[in-house]
């Protein structure tokens, strides 16, 4: 009987070993699997969000943070390659204050649709904080587009007036 314990035991051990070797075996050491390349390259999200994003990113919201009045509606950040397509849900017997600002480099186009709800602009990627009036549509939709050699981070906000 201590002898079938015994045979227990060590097989649970040896396939916990095996379990364990196997695992080592195929990572690098750094959690990834181990490709046929011999140095890794990173992901596109990895560094499409590093540091100088982040910080950019944190610059924009705080020029507009400083420009912030009345209640805030809705808000946001985005790439500049990637561009901003909304359509907040706004009151449309009322008016309201978009602020944009973009830290980079190049231009991005504003257009608001239907065109009656404001008027279409560029926006710098100079740090300067652009606003103007818009008026509550029931479809109101903001699209930002740059062209492909813009580069930068966009942030947005929509306050009442």
């Amino acid at each position: 009987m201590t002898s079938s314990c015994s045979r227990v035991w060590i097989t649970g051990c040896a396939l916990a070993a095996s379990a364990f070797m196997l695992a080592a075996c195929t990572s690098s050491g750094n959690g990834r699997p181990i490709s046929g390349n011999s140095s890794p390259t990173p992901s596109p999200s990895h560094t499409a969000t590093g540091p100088s994003e982040q910080q950019l990113t944190k610059q924009a919201q705080a020029a507009l943070a400083s420009v912030h009045t009345g209640y805030l509606v809705e808000a946001g950040a985005e790439r500049v390659t990637d561009g901003i397509h909304t359509e907040p849900n706004l009151d449309a017997t009322k008016t309201y204050k978009l602020s944009l600002v973009c830290f980079g480099s190049g231009s991005a186009n504003v257009t608001l649709t239907p065109s009656s709800a404001g008027t279409q602009a560029k926006l710098p990627c100079d740090q300067s904080v652009v606003q103007q009036r818009i008026t509550g549509h029931k479809q109101l939709r903001l699209d930002v587009d740059a062209p492909k050699r813009a580069t930068g981070v966009i942030a947005w906000q929509i306050d009442t007036v």
